[in-house]
């Protein structure tokens, strides 16, 4: 409940400060004393727009705070999971600067306006004459049904039920045209992998190739200066490898008589040895090197597909040919992981769908089971309230599809006239009677809604007598369950309240301003006096407001 309202330099308002006793609490005050200022800047802490014309003193800022009592609304979570520090009495504050910025805090930490609303909405619902519009309004005749079911907790559950499927379903066509796009680029992704599949690279194969046809076109020639170099070391009548055998011969006789030679004669020794190796060696290769030109085709075969992928992939290497090779697969592997993917998506929007429609069938039929007992309610407080021949039905159709409301289409049809055509609210009823229709709607679902507080701003518009004291007792017994505000004008209903504020306006030739009082049980009985003889207090009004102020009747 709202336990504390501060508001400085707000259009009329120069400073104001007072305390909300909770309950039943009425606010009176003669036309143009500033109720709708007063409406005005709590809606400030409830995150509606800032407007820095209405500073009453244009080079100060405007501050509005509200304490709310919130203990028992399950408004934990809400500040957990805004990183807000949760308190029993929560202070919302609102500040417009004179250049118009606008700041907002709760418990001092700031945050938007936009998250000041979300707490806002699940604080104060502000109920004005013109809101009686939405009782056509498909969303609100389902809200006013669901309450009334104490359904709320399990239809906010299909919801997230429903968006989750809603965003599935999304991912999913989002999947699907992926899919369908890629369809032929898949195609070619796979034609161009099967074809390096095929050719079975192997990495560092370019420069075997290339080496071995060198080796293989050359072959007459390199093995021609083979034979030659061996003749030279080995064959020939002169060769080298006699002619040093001679010569360590040679050198060996003279070591007796000269010792110094043996090291030349030891080192030309190795050297015949190794000469001897490289003789045998070139002997091998000589023999290997064969022309072959049926090898040669193969070879050339080989490398010019080889260059042929090369120069189709803008490549230089096997090795960036075989990386493309791996993209390639990841890519076609990547396209199979979507297809599975898509499949399993498939059969979880499925199950979830299953899921959905029985619980829009569970949902359907508790909506179902209160419909007669509601519209009994209806008709008997529309009774009290000065419509005898009032009818009230609530029509319920089943959808071929789901909604984020179920499977159902509710629709109120209303008739204050006995006989009439049930027709929708807005086609047959008043601004006064879809005033009471929509006071007994909210009286209603009030016990099953959490909401702390309610405002009511002149919700008895086309109301008097009787009926207006009938509808002082349905808010005095809705503020049983819930904090109740109501900005009136009649007598009848102000003497049901349990508290009275008196919105006035003082002035003089410079400047007026608003001002708020609770009043007192004397001040009370004058201002209730005032507006039952028109300002001029008779003794009969007096006794008239005494009889008003009696014990309330809520029954």
């Amino acid at each position: 409940m709202l336990s504390h309202l501060t508001i400085k330099n707000y259009a009329l308002i120069r400073e104001l400060d007072i305390e909300m006793a909770g309950g039943f609490e009425v606010i009176t005050g003669e036309t143009g004393a500033g109720k709708s200022i007063l409406l005005g800047a709590l809606s400030l802490i409830l995150g509606q727009r800032a407007d820095a014309s209405l500073l009453n003193e244009k080079d100060k800022k405007c501050i509005v705070e509200g304490t709310f009592r919130i203990t028992g609304y399950l408004l934990e979570s809400f500040f957990r999971n805004n990183d807000l520090d949760y308190q029993d009495a929560t202070l919302i504050r609102r500040e417009i600067s004179p250049n118009g910025t606008s700041r907002a805090f709760i418990n001092d930490t700031p945050v938007t306006v936009a998250l000041v609303r979300e707490l806002g909405e699940k604080l104060v619902n502000i109920h004005s004459q013109y809101q009686t519009l939405t009782l056509n309004d498909a969303s609100f005749q389902m809200t006013v049904v669901d309450n009334y079911a104490g359904i709320i907790p399990q239809v906010s559950a299909y919801r997230e039920k429903f968006d989750q499927l809603s965003r599935m379903k999304t991912t999913l066509r989002q999947l699907g045209e992926q899919e369908n796009k890629s369809q032929s680029e898949q195609e070619y992704v796979q034609f161009l992998f099967d074809e390096l599949e095929k050719a079975q690279l192997r990495s560092g194969e370019q420069d075997v190739i290339e080496k071995e046809l060198q080796i293989l076109t050359n072959a007459e020639e390199i093995k021609s200066c083979l034979y030659k170099a061996s003749q030279t070391l080995l064959h020939n009548d002169t060769n080298i490898l006699d002619q040093l055998r001679e010569l360590i011969a040679t050198l060996s006789r003279s070591v007796r008589f000269y010792p110094n030679l043996q090291v030349l004669v030891d080192r030309l020794t190795e050297a015949g040895i190794e000469m001897n190796d490289i003789a045998l060696e070139i002997g091998r290769l000589e023999n290997q090197v064969v022309y072959d030109p049926q090898r040669i085709a193969a070879l050339s075969e080989r490398i010019d597909l080889i260059n042929k992928l090369e120069h189709k992939h803008h490549v230089g290497t096997t090795e960036e040919l075989l990386a493309l090779k791996n993209d390639l697969e990841q890519k076609i592997r990547s396209r199979q992981s979507l297809a599975e993917k898509i499949l399993q998506l498939e059969d979880e929007t499925d199950q979830l769908g299953e899921e959905l429609n029985l619980l829009a069938e569970d949902i359907s039929s508790k909506r179902k089971a209160i419909l007669p007992g509601f519209e009994r309610e209806i008709f008997f407080l529309l009774r009290d309230l000065g419509m005898p021949d009032a009818r009230f039905t609530i029509g319920q159709k089943q959808m071929d599809s789901l909604t984020r409301d179920g499977n159902d289409q509710l629709m109120f049809l209303f008739n204050a006239n006995k006989g009439g055509e049930m027709k929708e609210i807005s086609e047959v009823a008043s601004g006064g009677e879809r005033s009471r229709l929509m006071l007994v709607l909210k009286s209603l679902i009030a016990r099953k809604n959490l909401l702390p507080t309610i405002v009511f701003d002149e919700i008895d518009m086309g109301i008097s007598g009787e009926v207006a004291g009938k509808m002082g007792n349905i808010l005095r017994r809705m503020s049983e369950f819930m904090q109740v505000i109501v900005i009136t004008h009649l007598p009848q209903i102000a003497g049901k309240a349990q508290t009275h504020y008196l919105v006035y306006k003082m002035a003089d030739i410079f400047s007026a301003q608003t001002l708020l009082k609770k009043l007192t049980e004397s001040e009370r009985l004058q201002e209730i006096a005032k507006m039952l003889s028109d300002q001029k207090v008779t003794d009969s009004a007096i006794m008239a407001a005494r009889e008003l102020l009696k014990s309330p009747e809520v029954d």
